[in-house]
């Protein structure tokens, strides 16, 4: 066992520090105006907001399974951890920064809802009146926690757990809560330029695919990228159920972003749907066309592309037109996977093209789709002759993609001159599952026996 440092005490310290504040921050009665409140629509958004939650256990699936066996637990964990430590972090500060009194546009104020002041008992959100506040800040937290997760992807199998763990929260509070801000606060300076993201194309996905990338670059290559060695899936089943986790929360990230139990969360529901299935087949007909076999991978990393590219349109565009952006994201974002597969970019699992793409294409054909006849407090795009809505949507994704991409490399690197990022090669060949957690994953390996047929072989790993 290691001599711990004073490094080692640090989370442990934070987290004491915290607890023993939460003992003093005065408690309020819950749940004010009670008689404003739809029932209903707070059924419906416990249930989003727990859909949303089963996405991050579903995303440690999806990632879990494509990385090698070696590392299939430390990916799975890196993803899954952000349930419990953006939890937090949200309820101390994080809530506030996003959704607290705004300073010029650009962030909450801290003091808003600290330690989730006020939050139980104050008035509802000013956008979601049917709801109570803490329902809501519940609800926002489910988006808080995902996206930090989703970089994982891109730095697998050689960043250390300790750091990534730090770029998460850092990531949360310098990155996620200002985008979020800008986007989803009334007095944002995303929200006032007219700027529409329904439930997290730009706030999610294309400001967590640019830190992504950034990971990618501050990390450089692992040894097996450099030695253009072809590994192996870990686990297709895993892909196969993280997606199926995935596509059934992300119902209640998109539909429950109408906040409400209404006729516009059943359009959201159904173009979410729509553009997945268009997304998923695309990408399989795609590569047969380009000479390759359908792949279960192929299908799910497709149908992932589509819930991303529908995510910022959901609730904007109309069933038939979600069709196309599925249609359309999916063969982008292959197109671009081929592409950086021969560059020496190395996102591990290619969550820039899947993702940080998926999410661009996503808010850009919002601009064009998007029509007042869906909602009615949305807009009308340049399909219906609104040029200024495009505008609008190309200039914010290029603000959110600038700022998130260089605010992500500042982290990337104030972090390693901290506490180094990478693992050492000796830790990296040997796999992160055993050298940052001391875990294995054994699985039941398959091999073909004299006779033709399928047999089981226990998987043994010398460490």
């Amino acid at each position: 066992m290691k001599k711990n440092t004073f490094q080692d005490y640090l989370p442990f310290i934070f987290l004491a520090i915290v607890a023993i504040i939460g003992i003093f921050i005065p408690t309020l009665p819950s749940f004010a105006n009670v008689s404003e409140y739809n029932n209903a629509d707070i059924a419906w958004i416990l249930v989003a907001s727990s859909l949303v939650f089963l996405m991050t256990p579903g995303l440690s699936f999806f990632y879990g399974g494509m990385v090698n066996r070696k590392n299939v637990i430390s990916t799975m964990v890196q993803s899954f951890i952000a349930t419990g430590l953006i939890s937090i972090v949200w309820v101390v500060v994080g809530f506030s920064l996003a959704f607290g009194k705004s300073v010029h546009g650009f962030i909450g104020d801290p003091t808003t809802f600290f330690m989730f002041k006020n939050v139980g008992s104050g008035a509802p959100w000013s956008l979601a009146p049917t709801i109570p506040l803490l329902l809501f800040a519940l609800f926002q937290m489910k988006f808080a926690i995902i996206t930090p997760a989703l970089v994982v992807g891109a730095v697998a199998e050689r960043i250390r757990f300790t750091s990534y763990v730090l770029f998460m929260i850092l990531f949360s509070l310098l990155v996620y809560a200002p985008i979020a801000h800008w986007t989803w606060h009334p007095d944002g300076i995303l929200f006032k330029m007219g700027v529409l993201d329904f439930a997290g194309g730009t706030v999610v996905h294309i400001s967590a695919g640019c830190a992504a990338l950034a990971g990618a670059l501050v990390l450089k290559r692992r040894k097996d990228h450099v030695e253009k060695k072809e590994l192996q899936p870990a686990n297709i089943p895993f892909v196969l159920l993280g997606t199926g986790l995935l596509w059934f929360g992300w119902f209640g990230f998109n539909a429950g972003s109408a906040l409400g139990a209404n006729a516009l969360a059943a359009s959201a529901f159904a173009t979410t749907n729509t553009a997945t299935a268009a997304a998923g087949l695309s990408w399989v007909f795609f590569d047969v066309i380009r000479g390759r076999k359908p792949s279960a991978l192929g299908f799910c990393i497709g149908a992932v592309v589509g819930l991303v590219a529908i995510t910022p349109a959901a609730g904007f565009v109309a069933i038939p037109q979600s069709i196309f952006i599925g249609f359309i994201a999916a063969i982008i974002s292959n197109m671009a996977v081929h592409w950086k597969s021969k560059t020496s970019i190395d996102d591990t699992l290619d969550v820039f093209p899947c993702h940080g793409l998926g999410g661009i294409v996503g808010m850009l054909l919002t601009g064009i789709f998007a029509t007042k006849a869906i909602n009615p407090g949305g807009n009308d795009g340049w399909f219906y002759g609104n040029f200024d809505l495009f505008k609008n949507q190309v200039l914010g994704m290029l603000i959110v993609v600038g700022y998130s991409f260089v605010m992500s490399i500042a982290i990337f690197k104030l972090i390693d001159f901290i506490h180094p990022l990478r693992v050492t090669e000796d830790e990296e060949a040997l796999g992160l599952d055993v050298t940052q957690h001391n875990e294995h994953y054994h699985p039941a390996l398959l091999s073909v026996s004299d006779n033709g047929f399928l047999k089981e072989e226990d998987e043994l790993i010398h460490s």
